[in-house]
């Protein structure tokens, strides 16, 4: 069996109008040439863009500079969704804050129109002095790091093709510290910057149940079918220092530990 293409080693600036569209408040998506734009979020708007295709498995990343300074009550999200009401989505939300606070990072995976799968992470750098890579990973197997648990009897998203998003808006009725802290209109406009506006999926129709390449991508290959003991590593020492909420824990929400939380406990 011979693989297609190979997995990036290196940021790859690919033009925004290659692979995307805005999709709201175009006026508030600024152009800085090709290959980088800005989202600026004011007291009337935020804005966002898409993906022109969809697709089924692949490696999407976006090189992000999040809102600088007192950025509480903003959300800068770049995620994965599908078009239906059981829709199957995987999710990064920045988080903004008072300044001098940490971004928070929260993820979630949706299967089947079901998410409640929240974890949230102090970032250990600071992600608005410059860009930095934020990547999906998502074949058969894993998204990384959520794991196909089928057998387990949890949905797992592998028949519903998936537009790209990203947008900057206002949630300061939830994002930080519960709707406590609210968003200080006085610093408006808030600004998030984008470049390397990379996607190496299969591209298929809405209608699609399989890749046609099923197998033959470099993403479907064993390396990428599980962490390997570095990664595990590194997982585990984020979770140890930097989270700070891990839906597998709250037996608050879940009395008993979901079944897919029981196979990666160890971590």
């Amino acid at each position: 069996m011979t693989t297609m293409a190979a997995p990036p080693r290196r940021p790859i600036n690919v033009p925004f109008q290659k692979n995307y569209v805005p999709t709201w408040a175009s006026d508030h998506l600024k152009y800085n040439g090709g290959n980088e734009i800005q989202l600026y979020l004011d007291k009337y708007t935020g804005t966002g863009f898409q993906s022109k295709g969809s697709y089924l498995f692949g490696h999407f990343s976006m090189q992000i500079k999040m809102v600088p300074g007192d950025s509480a009550g903003t959300v800068t999200a770049f995620y994965l969704s599908s078009q239906n009401s059981e829709h199957d989505e995987i999710d990064f939300e920045f988080l903004g804050n008072r300044t001098g606070q940490p971004y928070i990072l929260q993820t979630n995976v949706f299967t089947g129109g079901k998410g409640d799968r929240e974890q949230r992470i102090y970032l250990w750098f600071d992600p608005t002095k410059d860009h930095h890579s934020y990547s999906v990973l998502w074949n058969l197997y894993q998204i990384v790091v959520f794991k196909n648990s089928k057998d387990l009897g949890v949905r797992y998203p592998f028949s519903q093709p998936m537009k790209i998003y990203s947008s900057l808006w206002n949630a300061d009725d939830w994002a930080t510290r519960g709707g406590l802290e609210k968003t200080d209109w006085s610093k408006a406009p808030f600004v998030a910057a984008y470049r390397g506006f990379h996607i190496d999926g299969c591209e298929a129709s809405a209608e699609a149940k399989f890749c046609a390449t099923q197998g033959r991508r470099w993403w479907d290959q064993k390396e990428f079918q599980d962490l390997d003991g570095y990664q595990y590593r590194r997982l585990r020492w984020v979770r140890q220092k930097y989270t700070i909420y891990n839906y597998c824990t709250d037996r608050s929400r879940y009395p008993t530990m979901p079944p897919e939380c029981r196979r990666d406990k160890d971590v």
